[in-house]
């Protein structure tokens, strides 16, 4: 059922909600990225400015807001990867970009990598998100290809095992993610063919992600 108009011909019950909505995902996705999975529905509700019905109505778990603040994480590497990656202006190199950029994140967020892990059992896209990232990747492959940049026998699933290396290590502090990702690269590479990611002892820096 649609929101009744306001009085004067405005939407604004729906505005308001949309409003409330977005002040609880962003003070969810602050804590849970500085706290992890320590941080309670009370506290998010305090941080955002709003009652606690307020955030039921929108959010009616915990595993429902972490859901919800981690797809918003996806979103945005999937707009990085459509729009950045996929027209860096070096040839072939939207994939290292995207990569670089995935770690960046990850370990940016570690607190939300391990709230989803709690709640879910899985800190990886699903559903639509899922679908979506897929298909960029696979842009991302297929013109890395065509500039030479990429063996041809690379295919999404194994960039998904590499982002799950690079998830582990950042999420255990097991190793400097950045070495491990410019080794990877030099892997990804036709035979022959020598990449400009690694730099020995220390790995390469992320290019600027926008």
């Amino acid at each position: 059922m649609s929101t009744p108009p306001a009085p004067g011909g405005g939407r604004r019950p729906r505005a308001d909600a949309e409003r409330n909505r977005a002040l609880v995902l962003a003070a969810a996705r602050a804590l849970f990225e500085e706290r992890g999975e320590e941080v309670q529905m009370p506290e998010v509700a305090r941080a955002a400015g709003v009652g606690i019905g307020t955030l039921y109505r929108h959010f009616p778990s915990k595993r429902a807001l972490v859901e919800a603040a981690a797809e918003q994480r996806f979103a945005g590497i999937l707009e990085l990867a459509l729009t950045d990656c996929l027209r860096e202006p070096a040839a072939g190199r939207g994939l290292e970009r995207y990569l670089h950029h995935v770690g960046g994140a990850l370990a940016g967020s570690p607190g939300l990598t391990a709230a989803a892990l709690s709640a879910t059992g899985s800190s990886a896209p699903a559903g639509p998100a899922l679908g979506r990232l897929e298909e960029a990747v696979a842009a991302l492959i297929e013109q890395g290809r065509a500039a030479g940049t990429l063996r041809e026998d690379l295919g999404v699933p194994d960039v998904y095992m590499i982002v799950g290396g690079l998830s582990a290590i950042i999420r255990t502090g097991s190793g400097d993610w950045r070495r491990f990702l410019a080794l990877t690269l030099d892997g990804l590479h036709p035979r022959g063919t020598v990449s400009r990611s690694a730099t020995p002892g220390t790995g390469s820096r992320p290019p600027a992600a926008g």
